[in-house]
């Protein structure tokens, strides 16, 4: 005789609830947290179901994007967001696959919330590998020299480094800064989400912000592993 327990029987309104989240299909909202609630054991409350349940679609999100990167995303859309009455502007080309996914509100929402996200956030680069060695041995000197500042020693001083290298990381390249509107998952996780939703690579090419009176206004930080732009 089977000793193995029974599925938990998976409510609507929490699926309902993860699909609001998370913007997966029904199918994989409920199979995640079935799978949450195989993991986390008896009688899981439902704030831990869900946590758990993201958890495991970002995985998969990641999975799946991981798998589609080497495809080419030629097509896509700009997106833009004017801020502070005018004052702050955002361009940012975000490629796809197809026109197909380009025209969808899915993929125009996401143009919209990442130019958002950069009006806000101000990052420098698109991604952690485009830091140039320069400007990485640069902050690379300062924090050394501040860590050495504390009088401890070389190996601690070394991890202080590390830390701050990271966290320099986070808030300077997109692809490693949270998103404005939820913390809880980064731009990289968000792109993510979004090619497993929608089934093909996406990948942020370039954008540029503008600020009424900065002096360099307009630089464009552009990805070295975007896709050439199509020829006409």
């Amino acid at each position: 005789m089977s000793t193995s327990k029974p599925i938990m029987e998976i409510p609507a309104k929490l699926v309902k609830e993860l699909r609001e989240r998370t913007n997966a299909g029904f199918s994989d909202c409920r199979a995640a947290l079935v799978e949450a609630a195989v993991q986390l054991g008896d009688s899981p409350g439902t704030a831990q179901l869900l946590e758990k349940a993201i958890e495991i679609l970002r995985k998969k999100g990641q999975a799946a994007a991981a798998k589609k990167a080497t495809r080419e995303a030629s097509e896509g859309l700009i997106g833009h967001y004017i801020h502070a009455g005018g004052k702050i502007g955002v361009i940012v080309e975000v490629n796809c696959e197809s026109d197909f996914v380009a025209r969808t509100e899915a993929f125009q929402r996401l143009c919209h919330d990442l130019a958002m996200h950069i009006a806000a956030v101000d990052p420098r680069f698109v991604r952690r590998e485009e830091v140039t060695p320069e400007f990485l041995e640069k902050e690379r000197e300062i924090y050394t020299a501040q860590a050495r500042a504390t009088g401890k020693p070389e190996p601690v001083i070394q991890k202080i480094v590390q830390g701050k290298m990271e966290k320099f990381y986070e808030e300077t390249c997109l692809y490693e800064q949270h998103y404005i509107k939820d913390e809880t998952q980064t731009i990289g996780e968000m792109i993510s989400a979004a090619v497993a939703k929608l089934g093909e690579n996406i990948t942020i090419r370039r954008f540029a912000r503008f600020k009424v009176g900065e002096l360099a206004a307009g630089a464009v930080r552009e990805s070295a592993d975007a896709p050439e732009p199509p020829k006409s």
